[in-house]
């Protein structure tokens, strides 16, 4: 018998699972942070594995965006059959409303950050739409939808590759992921699309990261097949090259490898992958006619009981009176916790700067950045007693090639964002004796409680990428590249994955020396 799925049911199933997956990890995406939280020896990794965790359940508490990038949403929907749909909108239009309603909600304000014309003006859509739809109509009467908010610093480091039949995917993965370095924010999970064509490795790999995290009941019971073969050798593989949370080294930096396969043409071997980032949020629900979708919030009990501490050998700093001779004793991995005004901007900002100062003109007021920080960020709107919304860094290497100008020319001291800076970025910083600082991906909420003023000083069509000034206090960060040009980011998995294959070695050697002779 047809089903009849109501125009608005699925506008508003839409609208509150936006709404829901927000401000909502998923579950066992806790239990696995928590997890390699546990497990952790490397103290920078910790301590970023900390905030994310104490993050999320400020999250939850407060029912505000886990992460400033609230993301492009990605919908993948399965329509049966058999169903009718009650509606003078298309498909596509409902999803789009749904977007529309839930990233403006009044009571939860999500960052818009679509834009249209994208090699053109590229200007802001100003409500998330339009969503990327992927659909199949299949046998049933009911429509199954899996939901997504992508975030654009995981969204950036995709891969796509055609390899010959012959060539190893373990390989290409290896190789590869080091390349995409922080900017996708570790620990996170990959999602890898093999076969098909090139356009459809990636949609499996798209598609992949919708699945709950299982690997490790997955070591437990044994392969199956293959692909979980296949899973298990890459989790392992990649773990191994101590990139770490956040990039900064340690033990995990994938907690699960997802894979989906298709046939391909003899000749090909289309690999995709594709990874999701500290603030993995997604929902999956159904739709049988029976009216709109019912998300229930996870209990907060679910939440492992952990404490943030900065610990007493964090250096404090005032930014209203840091020098450029202060900065130079700053060391590599050193926490610091700045009080003080703080400028920030982003690509569009940047780029708006770059070129007033190549045609001669003045900065606007209010943007002098003579022996100032800048940070990257573009923060959601405040609602309600807010002083701003979760407002996390962005990724640092958009900027790289801003860096030499905006230090030779404008008389920064610093720079604050997420991930590595390129060599460019690096060879300016320590040009100009200049320093970076992080603060941690996926912890966007905690971060915004240091944020005690907010205003917007320049360029304010711009939207979240506006220049504001905020006042801090006691903002949590670390030194990633210091005033001789040395990164954490290099050093940092260099060292663990030293590290990681010492202690891989003496627990096979603890192993072979327990082993019960072989008879002769």
């Amino acid at each position: 018998m047809p089903v009849t799925i109501a125009k608005e049911d699925f506008i508003q199933s839409i609208a509150d699972a936006l709404q829901f997956i927000s401000c909502y990890h998923p579950i066992d995406f806790i239990q696995a942070v928590h997890a390699a939280y546990e497990k952790e020896r490397s103290p920078a990794a910790k301590d970023a594995l900390a905030q994310i965790l104490v993050n999320s359940r400020m999250s939850a508490e407060g029912r505000r965006p886990i992460c400033q990038d609230t993301g492009i949403v990605v919908v993948f929907l399965e329509v049966g059959m058999e169903v009718r749909w009650d509606s003078d909108m298309g498909v596509e239009d409902m999803i789009n409303e749904g977007v529309r309603r839930g990233y403006t909600h009044v009571d939860n304000v999500l960052r818009a950050s679509i834009v249209d014309d994208p090699a053109g003006n590229r200007k802001n859509t100003g409500d998330n739409t339009p969503a990327v739809v992927h659909t199949r109509i299949v046998p049933g009467h009911a429509v199954e939808v899996k939901l997504a908010a992508k975030g654009g610093g995981s969204e950036n480091k995709s891969k796509l590759t055609m390899l010959n039949p012959s060539d190893s995917i373990v390989d290409w993965v290896v190789k590869t992921v080091p390349t995409m370095g922080a900017g996708w924010c570790p620990p996170g999970i990959l999602g890898i699309g093999i076969g098909g064509t090139a356009e459809k490795a990636a949609v499996l790999a798209k598609e992949s990261l919708m699945d709950p995290i299982d690997i490790h009941d997955l070591k437990v019971r044994g392969p199956r097949n293959a692909r979980e073969e296949l899973r298990l050798e890459l989790f392992g593989a990649v773990n191994d090259l101590g990139i770490g949370a956040q990039g900064l080294g340690g033990l995990t930096t994938v907690l699960d490898v997802k894979i989906k396969d298709y046939p391909t043409h003899a000749a090909s071997k289309p690999v995709a992958m594709i990874p999701n980032c500290a603030a993995t949020r997604h929902a999956h629900f159904v739709l049988d006619g029976s009216g709109p979708a019912e998300l229930d919030p996870p209990r907060l009990d679910q939440w492992p009981s952990i404490t943030w501490d900065v610990g007493p050998s964090a250096r404090r700093v005032d930014l209203d009176t840091v020098t450029a001779q202060e900065i130079r004793s700053w060391q590599p991995g050193e926490t610091v916790l700045l009080s003080g005004r703080l400028l920030t901007g982003r690509d569009a900002a940047h780029k708006r700067i770059i070129d007033m100062l190549d045609r001669g003109e003045p900065l606007p007021d209010g943007v002098d950045f003579r022996n100032r920080f800048i940070y990257y960020v573009g923060p959601v709107d405040a609602v309600r007693d807010e002083v701003v919304g979760p407002a996390g860094p962005t990724t640092a290497t958009r900027m790289d090639k801003f860096t030499e100008t905006m230090l030779a020319k404008t008389g920064l001291l610093g720079m604050v964002g997420k991930a590595e800076r390129g060599q460019s970025a690096i060879d300016a910083i320590k040009k100009h004796q200049a320093v970076y600082l992080v603060a941690v991906g996926g912890a966007a909420y905690l971060v915004s409680k240091a944020i005690r003023k907010s205003r917007v000083v320049a360029f304010e069509d711009l939207g979240m990428e506006a220049i504001h000034e905020f006042e801090v206090e006691d903002m949590p960060v670390t030194v990633a590249v210091d005033s001789t040009g040395e990164s954490v980011h290099k050093t940092g998995p260099m060292v663990w994955q030293q590290k990681i294959a010492s202690l891989k070695q003496a627990e096979n050697g603890a192993a072979s020396s327990i082993r019960p002779p072989t008879p002769g």
